[in-house]
């Protein structure tokens, strides 16, 4: 029966898989992580803060997909949460921590990926509802949309836990991995594996629902009245997202990928000397989602834009606009949904008013 080692510090198993970790790093190398490191962790906290709070603020973001939408802000924020405890438990720390400890330290950042990552797959999801029906927005109700965002960080927090469970190698240190010394080989090679095959699929998913938008947009293009911006209403919401989607893809890819040639014990690969380059590309990520979420959507910017002012809106423009006989068309009657066709102009109008109605979401 192999010997376990629950009782070792990490020191033991860097030692056992010749892992490459600093013993020291000079005062400069300090400086550097410590202030690079707290200014993208504050700007993670900070804007995905002000997104969460701009769907809860705007009632015209009151639809399923802005909600899923906050929800992967949240996810990046949960991410900031784990990269700061990353931060201060890193180079030469590393070998002095617990088993426990190191476990905390990879299971916050597998629990990150995975939120987003399932949260993409469940918006997918939602624009496929959507857009498959011809409707802008899905008729996922309230509360299944919070059973769906409960559900992605339960499964989320489960697979962040899995090596803590028992997918380990404490007690079979030859199977160990280099780039994780606590986790299984094959651990690694069955995570690295899913997470790529979903990405490929959601990849596929994307481009399908946006050639279905953009051929529907040119046929209905000659039916509708309005501008070419208020026509193309779906077509922004799905460029959004595959932004998104595209931006996450490349930001997490390389470093899966070398999980996986870890995992299938590459010797000769040079994985040590791009660990922590792939791993900034990671962070980057989160950095990256509310710039987009700003860029793409320019009432989402505007909201933000309020936030930081700490100024108010104008009441008396609200009062106006509530009285635009148009913004009626945004409370349809019929419980299958907008049709893109009237969509494609209402969600326009109704982009310039109150929608007053939290019951569509």
């Amino acid at each position: 029966m192999n010997e376990c080692y629950y009782d070792k510090l990490m020191d033991f198993f860097y030692n056992k898989t010749k892992t490459d970790t600093p013993d020291e790093w000079t005062r400069p190398q300090i400086i550097i992580v410590l202030c690079f490191g707290t200014f993208f962790c504050l700007f993670i906290f900070i804007s995905n803060s002000l997104v969460i709070a701009a769907v809860v603020k705007n009632k015209r973001f009151h639809f399923p997909f802005y909600y899923l939408l906050a929800n992967l802000a949240a996810a990046d924020f949960f991410a900031g949460i784990a990269y700061t405890f990353l931060m201060f438990n890193t180079g030469p720390v590393s070998k002095t921590l617990t088993v426990n400890r190191w476990f905390l330290r990879q299971g916050l950042l597998d629990t990150s990926l995975t939120a987003s990552l399932v949260n993409l797959l469940v918006i997918a999801v939602e624009r496929h509802m959507s857009i498959m029906r011809m409707k802008i927005h899905s008729n996922l109700t309230k509360k299944r949309v919070t059973f769906l965002i409960i559900s992605v960080w339960a499964i989320a927090i489960f697979m962040g836990a899995v090596p803590t469970l028992g997918w380990n190698c404490l007690c079979d240190i030859s199977v160990c991995s280099s780039l994780a010394p606590i986790y299984s080989r094959s651990y690694l090679v069955f995570w690295s594996v899913l997470n790529l095959v979903v990405f490929f699929i959601m990849v596929v998913v994307y481009i399908r629902i946006y050639m279905y938008v953009q051929r529907k947009t040119n046929v209905l293009s000659s039916h509708t009245s309005g501008s070419i911006s208020r026509r193309k209403t779906p077509v922004k919401l799905m460029k959004t997202v595959m932004t998104v989607l595209g931006a996450f893809v490349v930001c997490w890819t390389p470093g899966l990928v070398v999980l996986l040639l870890d995992g299938l014990n590459c010797t000769y690969c040079g994985i040590q000397n791009v660990k922590r380059w792939f791993l900034l590309l990671a962070l980057l990520n989160s950095v990256m989602n509310p710039v987009i979420y700003s860029y793409k959507d320019d009432e989402m910017w505007a909201t933000m834009k309020r936030m930081i002012c700490c100024s108010s809106e104008d009441k008396s423009h609200d009062r106006r606009s509530s009285r635009i006989p148009s913004t009626v068309l945004c409370r349809s009657t019929d419980t299958s949904g907008h049709y893109i066709e009237d969509g494609i102009i209402q969600g326009t109008i109704c982009g310039k008013g109150d929608l007053g109605d939290k019951g569509n979401s």
